[in-house]
């Protein structure tokens, strides 16, 4: 136990400085014993006593930091991107179609949705977009969205398509909890801010002055922008809790790959890179490719009817459905 670590915390310092006192009197306590064998049969009662109040202390500590633990994994905030592949305006209709998805399905579960930035494609698809989730104070939004991150595939047949041919297409999502507590310290040298007049919603006033705010963390080369808060401040503390969250989600990504566990190879690692799902509107079908199971009644699933899919996941129930030409 790091008494320098617990004096840092106001909840824990005060035990900090309690063991520290009972480390203390240990040692003095067996330094008397060295020196006089008369003493032993005093000192080890003592010793005894001694002990008996270090494990409380460091049970009360335990119970403390337990309780923290079960807090920070108790992620209520997330942010959730989208982002168009291959495919052209297809694949960002169908970044726009998932978006749509999470929307319906955060609204079925009382969750807030609320737009950070968005960048559209001709047909109003997206090129790429990001959210806000949040749900109420005790509900865990991460770990039911957590498994949605990856490459999502679809296969149909475009409006636009005049010789009745499937296309394929993709778009990618990552889902980023928000943490209170993160380990990750940004170096401000380390990050550029640009700032530009926001094209969204808000009225006359956020179109006159510059709030949106982009974000480039030069080490990693990631871009973060915000442009639906209304002042240059709260864009920026936006930007920047998310740019926190995508650090912190690379440093796990690189521990999940080092110590994965049977659960996540079975689920996978949360890898953006990883395809996940193809939603085969043909078929009516939406296959998972990391439990190998299938679901249908698309239209239903497109307007947020997933609530099934993810607790599939969570369970890390494993199915026998599916299509060799979706493997």
């Amino acid at each position: 136990m790091n008494l320098d670590e617990l004096k840092k915390d106001h909840r824990t310092s005060y035990l900090a400085d309690m063991l520290e006192s009972l480390a203390r009197k240990e040692a003095e306590v067996r330094e008397m014993l060295a020196g006089d064998e008369t003493l032993h049969e005093m000192a080890v009662a003592e010793l005894k006593g001694i002990q008996e109040e270090k494990e409380a202390l460091e049970k009360q500590v335990g119970e403390i930091l337990d309780k923290d633990k079960e807090e920070e994994e108790m992620t209520n905030e997330i942010v959730l991107e989208v982002r168009s592949g291959a495919g052209g305006d297809e694949a960002s209709l169908f970044a726009w179609e998932l978006a749509h998805m999470y929307e319906k399905f955060s609204e079925s579960q009382g969750w807030t949705w609320r737009v950070n930035y968005e960048s559209k494609s001709d047909l109003n698809g997206y090129k790429e977009a990001s959210f806000e989730i949040k749900g109420k104070k005790n509900e865990n939004v991460y770990e039911k969205m957590r498994f949605e991150t990856g490459v999502h595939r679809v296969q149909r047949m475009p409006a636009t398509e005049k010789n009745g041919r499937i296309h394929t297409s993709t778009a990618s999502v990552a889902v980023l909890p928000i943490r209170k507590k993160v380990s990750i310290k940004i170096d401000p040298s380390e990050f550029e801010m640009e700032y530009s007049r926001s094209g969204g919603k808000g009225g006359q006033n956020v179109n006159k002055v510059e709030t949106a705010v982009r974000i480039i963390h030069k080490p990693t080369g990631l871009d973060v922008r915000s442009t639906n808060e209304r002042s240059q401040l709260a864009n920026r503390e936006k930007a920047m809790a998310i740019l926190t969250a995508k650090l912190q989600q690379l440093e796990e990504e690189k521990e999940a790959k080092k110590y994965a566990s049977v659960r996540k190879e079975q689920i996978g690692t949360a890898d953006r890179s990883e395809k996940i799902r193809t939603y085969n509107f043909p078929q009516d079908r939406v296959t998972d490719h990391r439990i190998k199971k299938s679901w249908h009644n698309l239209p239903k699933i497109m307007e947020g009817e997933i609530g099934q899919i993810i607790a599939d996941l969570e369970s890390g129930a494993v199915g026998s459905e599916g299509d060799e030409n979706e493997e």
